[in-house]
């Protein structure tokens, strides 16, 4: 079975799941619909602006507990692991998520580097997990992060740290230049293998090595034009 087969079969088995599953909830009885409801009529307007304009540097969510759980503000907090506050990788302003407990685990923002940049990021317990950043040079990317060891430290109270090393394995990116890529990488955080479009024009699957370096590539429409030339 070719690539392009097996793509085509994956891709029909998704849809066929997903119908079948759309299908199944079209069966649910309208009782059971309703244990799950917790109103028909949920509130969706308030009946009036207090204010037209409120300018502040920090606006907190919080729960009942008092727990901070959602941050606006310029700049935004440094982030919160474990209960420990570190020092923030670049000054950024946005919208800042936490967990129960009052640790960061996401949020959405401007980073004030040179040039400036967008960001999103959802976190593990110990540092990034998924994240986006439309950089200054117009290069775009999405990043996939294993998570680190789970480390906890003695002498800060047996507190967990951030974690250092973990790798990126899935990337997801167009270069400045436009080119797109979708990276594999190792566990070194080294790309073993990237679904890409070359400068020819022409799609590609390559296989590096942990320098970078391609050491073999399916470039099925260059291989059709060789053959035709021969």
């Amino acid at each position: 079975m070719t690539a392009g087969i097996r793509f085509f079969v994956l891709v029909c088995g998704i849809a066929v799941a997903v119908f079948a599953l759309a299908k199944d909830a079209a069966q649910i009885p309208v009782d059971k619909r309703r244990q799950g409801i917790l109103t028909e009529k949920p509130e969706t307007k308030v009946g009036k602006v207090d204010k037209d304009r409120l300018v502040v540097h920090r606006i907190d969510v919080v729960d009942d507990d008092g727990t901070i759980r959602l941050t606006l503000a310029s700049p935004t907090p440094p982030p919160i692991i474990d209960g420990i506050q570190y020092k923030r990788a670049f000054p950024a302003s946005g919208i800042t998520v936490f967990d129960k407990a009052g640790n960061e685990r996401g949020g959405f923002g401007v980073a004030d580097i040179d040039g400036s940049a967008v960001v999103t990021a959802q976190d593990h317990v110990n540092g990034d997990a998924i994240g986006w950043r439309i950089m200054p040079d117009g290069s775009i990317s999405f990043v996939m992060n294993e998570r680190g060891a789970i480390r906890r430290e003695p002498d800060l109270g047996n507190h967990i740290v951030p974690a250092t090393g973990n790798p990126t394995r899935i990337r997801l990116t167009v270069a400045a230049d436009g080119t797109p890529a979708i990276a594999l990488s190792d566990k070194e955080d080294h790309p073993r293998l990237q679904l890409t479009v070359n400068k020819e024009g022409f799609g590609a699957i390559e296989f590096l090595d942990a320098r970078g370096n391609v050491v073999d590539s399916i470039v099925p429409e260059a291989d059709s034009r060789r053959s035709r030339h021969r």
